[in-house]
């Protein structure tokens, strides 16, 4: 049974992890990995989770793959555990997945970031507000990939279904304008893992989506941790060691100029090497590189060595 809305927004106020998608070298999805990942990051203290979403590689599994992957996840994880289901396309195309995610029992609707070429604000927001109306189950959309005003951001807090916004901008002064400006019951989620996280909860995010915290979920849970007792200097030294391996998915990798290529990739071997399931990627994504993997190992050795310093 899936939680209430309340519950969702509880749970959003926390670390939300992406379940990354197993692939075998024949691009088949592993699901008992999937399933074996979910339940390590529970029993590590996580309760968020993000199935189907960018990280889960959406854009390179089929519709019925979407449906499947979301089913492991929720079967995985125990009752109390929050599973937001990644949703995109047309109104259509996105009205009957939301029917099949309902179906599944998932916990929220996480909408994906436009991936028109032309859009406008109004439409975005009957886009939503169409979505809503296919489903009692909550929609927390995800504002990523186009600049839009102050405005949108408060108009798209005052949709009846909408209980939370994954906002991905760099750009903390808008996030806090957006806070200000739309509906209180709404949580803000930093959609750009540990880096952000300090600034963005200063302006009004409640939660932050998991970077290195994919594999080492302590990390994350420590930084809610500070966040939340306002124990600046702390959240800063977690911040900072997330910091290497951070910069690293941010790269663009061999013959390639387009920034963050190698980003799942990156946190696929970070799984990996947490003695998790990562798996091969689909193109568009490429593997790492065999001296982006032995630079990976070198900043996990460091990461490593400093939640031990840092955390024990």
């Amino acid at each position: 049974m899936s939680l209430s809305e309340q519950q969702v927004r509880s749970r959003l106020q926390g670390v939300a992890v992406g379940l990354l998608t197993p692939f075998s070298d024949g691009h088949d999805i592993r699901h008992e990995e999937l399933a074996e990942n979910a339940k390590e990051l529970y029993d590590a203290g996580i309760r968020t989770f993000l199935g189907a979403a960018n990280i889960s590689e959406y854009h390179s599994l089929s519709k019925s793959e979407r449906a499947d992957v979301v089913e492991t996840s929720v079967k995985a994880l125990p009752s109390d555990a929050c599973v937001l289901a990644g949703v995109g396309g047309s109104t259509a195309e996105a009205t009957e997945l939301i029917r099949t995610y309902d179906r599944l029992d998932a916990d929220a609707m996480m909408i994906m970031p436009p991936d028109h070429t032309y859009i406008h604000e109004q439409g975005l927001l009957e886009y939503y507000r169409e979505l809503g109306a296919a489903t009692e189950t909550p929609l927390v959309p995800y504002v990523r990939g186009f600049d839009p005003s102050v405005e949108y951001l408060a108009r798209l807090t005052h949709i009846d279904s909408v209980v939370g916004i994954k906002y991905a901008l760099k750009d903390p002064v808008k996030l806090g304008a957006g806070v200000a400006a739309g509906a209180d019951e709404v949580v803000w989620v930093d959609g750009l893992a540990e880096p952000f996280a300090i600034s963005f909860w200063a302006e009004g995010a409640e939660g932050f989506s998991a970077g290195v915290s994919n594999f080492r979920p302590e990390v994350g849970l420590e930084l809610y941790d500070a966040l939340s007792t306002g124990d600046w200097e702390r959240a800063c030294q977690l911040r900072n060691i997330c910091l290497p391996y951070q910069n690293f998915r941010d790269e663009t990798g061999q013959e390639n100029e387009i920034e963050g290529a190698i980003s799942v990739s990156a946190v696929k071997k970070g799984l990996e090497l947490a003695g998790l399931n990562g798996g091969s990627v689909r193109e568009p994504i490429r593997p790492l590189a065999d001296e982006e993997e032995r630079k990976a190992e070198r900043l996990y050795d460091q990461l490593d060595d400093d939640i031990e310093s840092l955390i024990g």
